[in-house]
């Protein structure tokens, strides 16, 4: 019977909502499948066939460590996503990558730790439309954690902000605010095996002013047909990364969160390494990543199947 161990942390056990979902389609597949906590230092994970990364959601806080595990996981097992993708996409600076690969992103600047805080966030200022203010987040983070939103005239709260993060030895993300995400939310397109899967609405998690520290974040699901240019810039984003990684096959699972602006879609975030997949808003998803799965196991687990 083919095991597959699913990676969470211990700071969010009982938190992630696709689990019982995974669990038990892997129960329905024939597959043994446990719940493991990435920073569980008991943990064998050279004894599972495969390692699929879920709500190892604690990671940002230290991620040398986390990236270290992931190596550690690679070397006596399969790892999913892989390692190279996941080093990549847990930076925020692969937002940089995928703008100047001609993709349509949301004005990101990244001020790092040797900066002055003042003077980066007024050059920045002066290059983008802020109107509705502008948000201040760590490069490496998860959900809304330590992001922060501030209006235009704000510059020395936010100034003092950044330093914090700066001074942390973290390096800072800012960007516009876009207030379509006010009365039209977020737009995350689930992809599980390459084909798109199912949209879901997110709607705002920063108010002026305040900061994120939930972990996990609490955040307002709703329905959400994707729209004909949504599709069309994941399926480009995806494409992208495959072809940047060499990847010969798609990536089991990816979650692309998208805001509109000016009436066109623009990427916010790409997370291929812990998102939720909402796999409870589409019939069949669970079991659809569990298959992904199965075709990505050693062919000598599945003998008998």
């Amino acid at each position: 019977m083919p095991r597959i161990a699913l990676a969470t942390a211990i700071a969010v056990t009982g938190h992630d909502e696709d689990m019982p979902l995974l669990l038990a389609a892997c129960a329905r597949a024939g597959f043994e499948a446990q719940a493991l906590a990435w920073d569980d230092a008991s943990v064998g994970w050279g004894r599972f066939d495969l390692v699929l990364l879920r709500s190892t959601w604690d990671y940002a806080l230290r991620r040398p460590d986390f990236l270290a595990w992931c190596a550690d996981v690679e070397r006596t097992t399969t790892l999913l996503n892989p390692l190279p993708v996941v080093r990549w996409n847990s930076d925020k600076r692969y937002l940089a990558d995928l703008a100047a690969d001609g993709l349509a992103v949301i004005p990101s600047t990244f001020v790092e730790p040797d900066a002055e805080p003042l003077p980066a966030l007024q050059a920045f200022l002066s290059t983008v439309r802020h109107d509705h203010g502008f948000v201040v987040k760590p490069a490496v983070g998860a959900g809304a954690r330590d992001a922060q939103r501030h209006a235009g005239h704000q510059e020395v709260a936010a100034a003092s902000h950044i330093a914090r993060l700066l001074d942390a030895g973290r390096s800072v993300l800012l960007q516009p605010y876009l207030a379509t995400v006010d009365e039209l939310g977020e737009t995350a397109l689930v992809y599980i095996d390459g084909a798109f899967s199912h949209a879901i609405r997110k709607g705002p998690l920063l108010t002026e002013g305040g900061t994120g520290e939930a972990l996990p974040a609490v955040e307002s699901i709703g329905p959400r047909q994707a729209a004909a240019d949504e599709r069309s810039l994941a399926d480009a984003v995806l494409t992208t990364v495959r072809r940047r990684f060499g990847l010969d096959r798609p990536l089991p699972y990816a979650r692309i969160d998208l805001i509109r602006d000016d009436g066109h879609p623009h990427l916010l975030e790409l997370e291929l390494t812990e998102p939720s997949l909402f796999l409870s808003r589409s019939p069949g998803a669970a079991d659809r990543l569990v298959a992904a799965l199965a075709a990505r196991l050693p062919a000598d687990t599945l003998i008998g199947q």
